[in-house]
């Protein structure tokens, strides 16, 4: 029973978690793990709480072989042209077809073929197609190309993150949850051989509140009016889980939470 591990790291918030995240850090880790195949969300990896091309080439160049994204992709139009000349980045596949990039892609390891999924909720966020429906029409439109698939679901519910979870188990090889910045405790393998968990986490400032500065957010809360979030300077640390999947079956045979 051959296995590879597949590391799947949460949220960048800024400056500061791509940094973090550069400089052979992620390699390293993904050398300590045993990681072969990296996928990162990166929807929130440059200023202003969005991606750019610079800021995915940076995390291209630490170690990510695909990078996600989210309700932030498409915050700033530098990305539109990026998203389409790049595949292995990918946004929500639940946006209309005619939006820029692709919400899916086929990713080679090691003669092991990857299909990672991006969809993003609608509880609580953009009315957008069901992502339950969209993953059935790729994973129909896929079949007999991959060896295995791994599904970001972009969203603000838990319940949503769950629910696709179950929805797919058995029929993926893992389901992560991002958004919320904040790494849950119930990573799992599900009863057919999914592996879970609601939601990776965030990488970036420690210090701060969900990556930005504790006095944006406390504005926010306290008096109400629009105000611009900056990211949170100082430690930062990185947070996701390590699924370790059955290449015979495309099972996932272990989960785990992580961070470093």
């Amino acid at each position: 029973m051959p296995l590879i591990k597949i590391l799947a790291v949460g949220d960048v918030v800024g400056e500061g978690g791509v940094s973090y995240l550069s400089g052979g850090r992620l390699r390293s880790i993904q050398s300590r793990l045993g990681a072969v195949f990296t996928v990162v969300n990166g929807e929130n990896s440059s200023k202003a709480n969005c991606i750019t091309p610079e800021s995915a080439e940076a995390l291209f160049e630490a170690g990510a072989d695909v990078i996600t994204g989210g309700n932030h992709t498409f915050k700033r139009k530098n990305i539109f042209d990026y998203l389409d000349e790049n595949p292995k980045c990918i946004r929500p596949a639940n946006y209309p077809s005619d939006a820029p990039g692709q919400g899916w892609v086929i990713a080679d390891c090691m003669g092991f073929r990857i299909l990672v999924i991006n969809l993003l909720g609608t509880t609580f966020m953009e009315p957008l197609d069901s992502p339950f429906k969209v993953a059935d029409r790729i994973l129909e439109e896929t079949k007999g190309r991959w060896d295995a698939a791994l599904l970001d679901i972009h969203a603000e519910a838990t319940s949503e993150k769950l629910c696709m979870g179950r929805y797919l188990d058995g029929r993926v090889s893992a389901v992560f949850g991002t958004h919320t910045h904040v790494q849950t405790a119930d990573v799992s393998v599900l009863p057919g051989g999914t592996g879970y968990i609601t939601d990776l986490g965030m990488t970036g400032p420690t210090e701060g509140v969900l990556g930005v500065k504790s006095e944006n957010a406390l504005h926010k809360f306290l008096v109400r009016t629009p105000v611009f979030f900056e990211h949170a300077a100082g430690k930062c640390n990185a947070c996701g889980a390590l699924f370790t999947v059955d290449t015979d079956t495309g099972k996932c045979v272990c989960a785990e939470a992580v961070s470093f």
